[in-house]
């Protein structure tokens, strides 16, 4: 049996796989998980291109699967995921082997939209590279630069520790998956979510009726089965909000966040069509 499963999996590709998602390291943090990520990754993940791409990939950092790859690698990552819901990279490739069609319906509501349109063609990215921090924390207080910046610092996150796509097999699809994932903090930040397990549930019911993305409504589902009974209970009160919320806002990657940086946050919010959140500690 082991004969045949080994025949089926491309060798390259396999030998690949192990190498795609840090499954059995990483440093656990102020509870998120943060990776060396490799010189070439971090090249790579600047922008999405045919330049200097290997033979059969797609765009940097692309590693081409076959469907029985594919399911291994849902199986697995939907197992570590549950284990252990802080196992971002587990996430990252659940979202990346099951979301092919929620990302084709996120890709086609960008299309119809003129500042969603405008992101696929321009392909902005928010990384640390790209952000003027002590621009931001100049910005007044209430603004939306200013809040995200605070984000970061009071949680000690950066988005440099995203993962970059890998098994999206369709360049502009990949740079839709990349976008969603960059933008996960900036939802936090207009949530008024922290990333302890409560805030990132949340996030995750918001996200999951905003995207229909498997992992998100993974998360949600099962996300909760890891709070105590205090934080359940404050759960209780907090995901009618955010499933309302999910609802009633616009599709959030229709939004240049990096050009709406001095934006007060209550107006960004009344714009996209996320409620004002309730005023609980979390």
């Amino acid at each position: 049996m082991g004969m045949m499963v080994r025949g089926l999996l491309l060798a390259p590709a396999w030998r690949n796989l192990r190498a795609a998602a840090p499954i059995f390291t990483g440093i656990r943090q102020h509870n998120n998980y943060e990776y060396n990520i490799s010189a070439d990754e971090q090249e790579g993940d600047s922008k999405f291109s045919s330049e200097r791409r290997e033979s059969g990939t797609l765009y940097p950092n692309h590693i081409p699967t076959n469907p029985l790859q594919k399911i291994l690698l849902s199986a697995g990552s939907a197992v570590m995921s549950l284990y252990d819901p802080y196992r971002h990279d587990m996430v990252a490739v659940l979202g990346e082997t099951t979301g092919a069609q929620a990302l084709l319906n996120l890709r086609e509501k960008m299309r119809r939209d003129p500042e969603g349109l405008q992101i696929l063609q321009e392909r902005p990215r928010i990384q640390m590279s790209n952000l003027d921090v002590e621009r931001l924390r100049e910005l007044p207080d209430g603004t939306f630069g200013r809040d995200y910046i605070r984000f970061l610092d009071v949680n000690r996150v950066t988005p440099d520790t995203r993962m970059p796509v890998k098994f999206v097999d369709e360049e502009e699809l990949a740079y839709v998956a990349q976008r969603y994932r960059e933008v996960h903090d900036l939802m936090h930040t207009l949530l008024g979510m922290p990333t302890n397990m409560l805030g990132e549930v949340v996030v995750k019911w918001f996200e999951a009726v905003q995207t229909g993305l498997p992992m998100c409504i993974l998360g949600a589902a099962f996300g909760p089965l890891r709070l105590s009974t205090k934080r359940k209970k404050k759960l209780i009160e907090l995901i009618p909000w955010a499933v309302r919320s999910g609802r009633s806002a616009r599709c959030v990657l229709n939004f240049y966040y990096e050009k709406r940086w001095e934006q007060t946050v209550e107006s960004l919010r009344e714009e996209i069509g996320i409620l004002p959140p309730p005023h609980l500690k979390v």
